[in-house]
């Protein structure tokens, strides 16, 4: 199958990474030295400058713009695709088939971890395409189909925005080892080992099963998460993706 990427940002780039092993890769964007960026990185990919006029007919579509752009982007489409693969925060369905003709529609948010065949991508859409779009993005990762555009965009706010809140939390955490007087490079070592070990830990237990098995009565972790519960470290999170989906609600009626 032909995958057409259109966008050359940051979660195309990822994208295209994570699907050339698998589909046949074209991307269309805007600005042809990140296009040949995009090709010495990926040799394997097609690139096009997108014209005023881009014949779209037949094709599957990945749309990888900002969302502010959609209609500037949409204007310059013509003819059916086959399906819209969406993964413009808060763009609806029905703005989807507003501004661009197609078969079938279909809203995705992977992140950024598609580059390592890693992305916990959700979607949904149209169910005619539910299994070719899991298809499509289990090839990057994991994927979680969803009934309703509402729970997308509630997983938008964790999945796809959640690569930056883990970032800020490793960034914190290295930043203690050195301030206790750790170099920075053992800190980043052990900040890496910490989360590749996470992954498979929360996998197979609930996150308070972990919590209780690592805290020991009067120990180093209750003090420490004494101190994370006294400056409100569970509350921001909470409110962190409170005001991100709340954040890609008000892209949608934009």
């Amino acid at each position: 199958m032909q995958l057409t990427l259109i966008g050359n940002g940051n979660m195309a780039l990822s994208l295209a990474k994570g699907l050339i092993k698998t589909y046949d890769l074209e991307i269309i964007g805007r600005d042809l030295e990140k296009l040949q960026y995009f090709q010495t990185l990926i040799p394997e990919v097609k690139i096009k400058v997108l014209g005023d006029t881009e014949d779209i007919t037949n094709k599957n579509i990945i749309l990888c713009v900002k969302p502010y752009v959609l209609n500037e982007v949409a204007s310059k489409l013509k003819g059916e695709a086959n399906v819209i693969y969406s993964i413009l925060a808060g763009t609806t369905l029905e703005t989807l088939a507003t501004n661009i003709k197609s078969k079938s529609y279909i809203r995705t948010m992977p992140n950024l971890a598609a580059t390592y065949n890693a992305s916990m991508t959700t979607i949904t859409g149209d169910i005619n395409c539910k299994d070719d779009a899991i298809d499509i993005f289990n090839s990057i990762g994991t994927t979680l189909w969803v009934n309703t555009q509402k729970e997308l965009d509630i997983a938008t706010a964790i999945a796809g925005s959640g690569p930056a809140y883990l970032a800020l939390i490793a960034e914190a955490l290295s930043d203690g080892g050195v301030r206790c007087g750790l170099s920075r490079q053992s800190s980043d070592e052990l900040v890496k080992g910490l989360f590749a070990g996470f992954a498979p830990l929360l996998k197979n237990e609930k996150p308070a099963n972990i919590k209780d098995g690592v805290m020991s009565p009067g120990g180093t972790t209750a003090a420490g998460y004494a101190t994370l519960e006294e400056n409100g470290v569970r509350n921001a999170m909470i409110q962190t993706i409170s005001n991100a989906y709340n954040q890609a609600i008000e892209l949608g009626k934009k």
